[in-house]
């Protein structure tokens, strides 16, 4: 699956530049908003309109199976935290926790959004609970929390979970740029 990387730059105060939070979208079929919200999410699907207003669209308007419900707030959250609008992605999904508390995506990406907020802690809590309920795309998860572990001064976990998301997922690019940073050193 293609990874998904917010636009946006999270400045740790550390020195270096750190690409923003993966995100992991929820498949939706069909040929409606909610299909082409949840291209636009997970494939960067091009449209005439906004896709945050085509997610909308599906929300407000497409009468919606509680999975597809929760799965398009996901992707909108997926959008928006692809904007820097890690405040507006939080609500999206935390509305689709409501919906569907085991939801894996939706606490992954709730982690990330948090992260992005700089509320590491939160954040890096967030990911653990959504890696129990087994989301579809761990690699990410496992990524994000690197970055919150970042943010908490936590350089080993950091290292692991980077590491845990190349061996995941070895060809994709963001954790071995990360991983390339590190200096692993053996103990005297």
């Amino acid at each position: 699956m293609s990874s998904r990387i917010a636009g946006v730059a999270l400045g740790l105060g550390l020195g270096w530049f750190i690409s923003g939070p993966a995100a992991a979208s929820v498949t939706v079929l069909g040929a409606n908003f909610a299909h082409q919200c949840y291209l636009a999410a997970k494939f960067g699907e091009k449209y005439a309109d906004d896709p945050v207003d085509i997610c909308t669209r599906s929300i407000e308007n497409e009468s919606l199976q509680r999975h597809d419900l929760a799965g398009t707030f996901v992707n909108r959250g997926v959008l928006y935290m692809q904007q820097g609008a890690f405040k507006a992605a939080e609500k999206d999904f935390r509305q689709a926790q409501t919906l569907m508390p085991n939801l894996g995506e939706a606490s992954v990406n709730l982690g990330g959004a948090l992260i992005g907020e700089r509320r590491y802690k939160e954040g890096v809590d967030e990911i653990t609970r959504g890696l129990t309920l087994n989301p579809e795309e761990p690699e990410k998860a496992f990524y994000n929390r690197a970055l919150g572990f970042e943010g908490l001064d936590d350089m080993k976990s950091a290292y692991f979970d980077y590491l845990h998301a190349q061996q995941i997922k070895p060809d994709w690019a963001p954790p071995k740029a990360e991983l390339s940073r590190f200096t692993v050193k053996p103990k005297e």
